[in-house]
């Protein structure tokens, strides 16, 4: 698994767009900070740029570095979740492009459980874009074979692997005042 890991990161790092197994479903990844790649990802999935991107991570310092967990009343709870299936949203700092907020002043993130989605973010030494891997409102994809059946020619790289063991996708909560967004 660790060469699959390593070539995924290196496509990452060369500004390509990989596919992976998260928690529940495949996600499409790439580097949050390079902006050809995200948008690529957004035309893959027919989503709109306003909407914003989530970022996954390895650990709270890849957090860090795209969101202020200070200014996040939630705190308590947002590290009790972690590493875990739930996405918080948070207020980004003030140098996070708009490409990844959309037209919000904050960010999505989490810290993975996922083994192999975890060991992605060290190897890559960021967060990395965590959006599933499907067109906009359309089925997510939670086999590798599925993914490249669906989205194969689209993408750079899929990740053979399983993804976890959730029956749901990530639960979506307010880091400021806690609600349950989905």
């Amino acid at each position: 698994m660790s060469s699959q890991i390593e070539r995924a990161a290196k496509v990452i790092k060369k500004g390509g767009v990989v596919a992976y197994p998260t928690e529940y479903c495949f996600g499409l990844g790439c580097d949050p900070l390079n902006e050809s790649a995200v948008r690529r990802i957004l035309k893959i999935k027919a989503r709109s740029e306003k909407q914003g991107v989530i970022l996954i991570a390895a650990n709270t310092a890849q957090v860090e570095q795209f969101a202020d967990l200070n200014a996040a009343p939630q705190l308590a709870n947002i590290k009790a979740s972690w590493p875990g299936a739930v996405t918080w949203i948070l207020p980004a700092r003030s140098d996070v492009p708009a490409f990844i907020k959309g037209e919000h002043p904050s960010v999505a993130m989490r810290v993975t459980d996922h083994k192999v989605a975890a060991a992605l973010c060290h190897a890559v030494g960021s967060a990395i874009v965590s959006t599933s891997a499907n067109r906009h409102a359309m089925p997510e994809l939670c086999s590798a074979q599925a993914v490249t059946e669906e989205l194969g020619s689209e993408v750079d790289f899929v990740v053979q692997a399983a993804v976890g063991g959730a029956t749901r996708a990530s639960e979506i909560r307010d880091g400021v005042s806690g609600a349950n967004l989905r």
